[in-house]
């Protein structure tokens, strides 16, 4: 004989709840994956405003080197380019023997960038990742040199350049600038994130040394911070003038020295000056329209990584 329990009360169905709806008064801001923010009219007339700023100066430079002193003293001033621009780069060129400046300006710029990203890559690298006793202390003081002006060293170190014989010479710009500590301090802050742990003991596991490790693993890790620490680098030591001034002279000068030289008269002719000027700013266009790519990933990869 079997027995058959009774069933239980069925269990009541309950209503799920309404779905959430998005409220409309909520942050625009907030966006899902593959959506873009989108700019209002007012975006676009602050960025016709700030771009137009930025390229009035250079044009302003070309209109003025294209006419003569005259015109460009006149009041209202011109605000289109002339017919004597070709009349006051010559002018320029020959004044300022700026062939030679603008070689020796290449030269500087080049070796002082090339040294500053080989010694602040493996010095950022030692800082961020290697273990050694001191580090912190010779961190703070790499970081307290920032506090220095740069002019109370001048006098000591044009001393130092007569003693070794440098004095006039292109070494006595390049040297004392091959390291700086802002990018060591760079390349240590961006190595911190952007290269792991495991991918330096996966590289010493398989027999990688040092040396191996830094050129397979920590320059690829680096480039995109090395891209944006080299075109700061090269702007600056292209543009530097205070202490190549002190230290070169009107034979081996750099562009800026030599531009110096043009404007040093007791009437200088403007449209000259700025004729140099613009032939001055000439490479610096070069070099972001080459390598403009670059170093715009380098930023944005960075600020993704941050």
């Amino acid at each position: 004989m079997t027995t058959t329990t009774p069933a239980g009360p069925a269990p009541e169905l309950v209503p799920a709840p309404p779905a959430a709806v998005p409220h409309k008064g909520g942050s625009r801001f907030k966006l899902g994956a593959g959506q873009q923010l989108k700019g209002g009219p007012f975006t676009y007339i602050a960025l016709v405003l700030v771009g137009l700023g930025s390229v009035f100066p250079l044009y302003w430079t070309l209109v003025a080197a294209s006419h003569d002193q005259q015109r460009v003293l006149d009041n209202p001033p011109p605000l289109l380019p002339g017919g004597k621009l070709w009349h006051n780069l010559q002018a320029a060129w020959e004044q300022a023997n700026l062939g030679k400046a603008i070689v020796n300006s290449v030269i500087v710029a080049g070796c002082i960038t090339a040294a500053t990203l080989f010694f602040c890559t493996l010095a950022g690298y030692a800082f961020a990742k290697m273990r050694f006793r001191g580090r912190g202390a010779l961190m703070t003081a790499v970081i307290a040199t920032l506090t220095i002006p740069p002019q109370l060293s001048v006098v000591p170190l044009f001393m130092m350049m007569s003693d070794i014989g440098w004095g006039g010479k292109l070494e006595s710009v390049i040297f004392p600038t091959l390291v700086g500590a802002f990018g060591v301090f760079f390349m240590r802050q961006y190595l911190l994130e952007a290269l792991p742990y495991e991918l330096i003991e996966a590289a010493k596991v398989d027999g990688a040394s040092n040396i191996r490790v830094v050129w397979n693993v920590v320059l690829p890790a680096a480039r995109p911070a090395m891209m944006v620490l080299g075109m700061l680098t090269f702007v600056q030591a292209w543009n530097d003038f205070f202490w190549p001034f002190l230290a070169l002279n009107q034979e081996n000068p750099t562009l800026q020295v030599a531009l110096g030289q043009l404007s040093a008269s007791y009437t200088p002719d403007q449209s000259i000056v700025m004729a140099g000027a613009l032939i001055s700013t000439l490479p610096l266009l070069l070099v972001f329209v080459i390598f403009g790519k670059q170093i715009v990933g380098g930023i944005m990869a960075g600020a993704v990584k941050g």
